[in-house]
């Protein structure tokens, strides 16, 4: 996945934990995942993997697709 592509996912994640009032520390610990580990996935530097990501979704209550449509993005 591409720099560009893990920043979106990161900033989807992040608007996703807002909008449900959490912190990171309390995404972490509904997703068994550490703090810092948030962190870095919301600010595009991890390039997690899926069952990472399903850990964050489910911890989240939304599925895959909600945060990775139209990623990555195709070339015009």
């Amino acid at each position: 996945m591409d720099q560009a592509s893990l920043k979106t996912l990161g900033q989807r994640i992040r608007e996703r934990r807002k909008s449900l009032g959490w912190t990171q520390e309390t995404l972490a610990d509904t997703a068994k995942i550490d703090r810092s580990y948030i962190g870095s996935v919301e600010r595009g530097e991890r390039n997690l993997t899926f069952t990472v990501l399903c850990q964050i979704c489910a911890a989240l209550s939304c599925d895959v697709a909600a945060l990775t449509a139209g990623l990555p993005e195709l070339p015009r």
